[in-house]
């Protein structure tokens, strides 16, 4: 069974991907991973079994990526590649005209049952991955790091309602991500 530094150096390269994702910068992404590593080494009875060991240097690496995201604000916005006005594709297949759904959403079943399933969260991570490096950014501040809106505005140069857009686009593209690749295969 490998030791515990081999188990944590092993999530090394997550923990790069996610920090790259929202840093946009390979120095600061390696510092914030080094200093989750460190962290996590120094401390290990702060761990406790209590969740899983992913979860817990993700955690760490949380407040690792808010510290260098606000004290590098001004290095860190990036352009919004997808700050369109434009009505998306998925809300043209998704929505009738007057905002309704244009077929019935999927029946999602037990969500507390989901979300304790490993696996379901190997397919959210694929589709996370799969939305836009400009997208997936921001919904990864303002949902994973727990930003506030306008703390996400600020850092990415963006208006609220443009947030707001954004937001829902991801939410809808990760949806269908969801249906396609979990729910429609959990019985097969």
């Amino acid at each position: 069974m490998p030791t515990f530094e081999q188990q944590i150096v092993e999530h090394r390269i997550y923990l790069l991907r996610f920090a790259r994702l929202q840093l946009r910068n390979d120095d600061w992404a390696e510092d914030a991973v080094s200093e989750t590593l460190l962290a996590a080494l120094s401390k290990p009875q702060s761990f406790g079994n209590r969740s899983q060991l992913k979860t817990w240097l993700i955690g760490i690496l949380k407040h690792k990526v808010i510290d260098l995201i606000r004290s590098n604000a001004r290095l860190v916005a990036v352009p919004d590649e997808c700050a369109d006005d434009e009505s998306d594709e998925l809300d043209r297949i998704a929505f009738k005209a007057d905002g309704h759904f244009a077929q019935a959403p999927n029946d999602w079943g037990d969500p507390h049952k989901t979300l304790q399933q490993a696996q379901f969260f190997q397919v959210l991570d694929a589709c996370m991955e799969r939305l836009p490096p400009a997208m997936g950014r921001l919904f990864l501040m303002r949902e994973w790091l727990e930003l506030s809106s306008q703390e996400v505005c600020k850092e990415l140069s963006l208006t609220p309602t443009n947030l707001y857009v954004q937001l829902h686009r991801a939410r809808l593209r990760l949806q269908e991500c969801l249906n396609i690749h979990w729910f429609d295969h959990r019985g097969t």
